[in-house]
């Protein structure tokens, strides 16, 4: 298929660069995909939707602070993978500045460039673990187009995080508060969102594109859950991406695990563990507008986010959400 087959306008001033006053003030638009219905409703109708039998997967992954500059504010470091205090694989901006050899400083600590990979991730070897309460920041995504501030901080992280190590949020799980939680019966997966989930497609040919690789863990009890359910309701993609993952390598039913995942989710893919999906509203031409046209079909999803534009729903991390059914 082609990359352009995933396209649709989006007006710029739907793109939501901050988040709702609450977590649960989003909109939802419903998908039924045997029928094709398309309803516009809110959020906190979700428990509507809830059947006996139901398992709502969620992505327990922390966001951290993954956004450095130098002292001198002209080096950008975006922190990929931390393969221990001292070693980081990052992206570097601007890269020329950056070659192997060269020095960058982050308050008292101070950086080496040890080797750079065919992607431009550099490893930076530093003399002394870098301060990342005082100089590090959220990595907000690049639509926002502004600096993260102390609101940031407790919005951009789900209100069931656990686990340190995310670059980016898994932004579906965002709408959720405590109270609705407690209403649906949900277990966790982890799976570290990086910053590959921003790389956009570059090739004509989706089948042609590199996916990004992510560590997760699948726990003893949500495997179990999983094995119980009556119907597996993701919640994100980043879920979608360890559950299918795992039933495409290993089978049914799912068992506890840990490792990496690069699976590339996309149209005419067959779902195997997943029924439903909740998830935001993605990029054009995007890897996960791709995932969730394999679960809806590719003209039902274009459409629900042609009516989406045209009710002026919010998009993307801070946006409104959709439920898959």
């Amino acid at each position: 298929m082609r990359t352009i087959d995933f396209d649709y306008h989006l007006p710029e001033e739907l793109i939501a660069d901050r988040p709702a006053p609450h977590r649960e003030d989003s909109r939802m638009l419903v998908v039924h995909r045997s029928t094709g219905l398309i309803e516009h409703r809110k959020f906190t109708d979700l428990l509507e939707y809830v059947r006996p039998g139901d398992e709502f997967v969620m992505n327990n992954t922390k966001v951290v602070p993954a956004r450095y500059f130098s002292n001198d504010g002209r080096i950008e470091l975006v922190r990929a993978s931390l393969h221990t205090d001292l070693l980081w694989k990052c992206l570097v901006r601007p890269g020329r500045k950056m070659k192997i050899g060269k020095t960058v400083a982050i308050g008292e600590a101070i950086g080496t460039v040890e080797s750079i990979d065919e992607e431009g991730y550099r490893l930076i070897r530093f003399d002394r673990p870098v301060d990342e309460e005082t100089y590090g920041r959220l990595a907000l995504p690049h639509y926002m187009n502004r600096e993260s501030d102390p609101d940031d901080k407790e919005r951009y992280q789900t209100v069931y995080a656990r686990h340190e190590g995310a670059i980016a949020a898994p932004t579906a799980g965002l709408h959720f508060t405590p109270e609705i939680l407690e209403q649906i019966p949900h277990s966790f997966v982890t799976l570290h969102v990086g910053v590959g989930t921003f790389r956009p497609v570059k090739v004509d040919r989706i089948e042609e594109h590199h996916m990004h690789t992510e560590s997760f863990v699948l726990p003893e009890e949500t495997a179990r859950r999983i094995a119980a359910a009556q119907r597996v309701v993701a919640v994100g993609t980043t879920s979608v991406r360890v559950l299918e993952h795992l039933a495409a390598r290993n089978g049914l039913p799912l068992s506890p695990a840990a490792g990496e995942t690069d699976i590339f989710i996309y149209p005419p893919y067959e779902y195997k563990i997943v029924d439903a999906l909740l998830t935001n509203f993605h990029l054009p031409q995007s890897t996960l507008l791709m995932l969730v046209s394999a679960l809806a079909g590719r003209e039902l999803i274009l459409e629900a986010y042609r009516q989406a534009v045209e009710q002026r729903y919010r998009f993307f991390s801070y946006g409104d959400c959709m439920l898959i059914l």
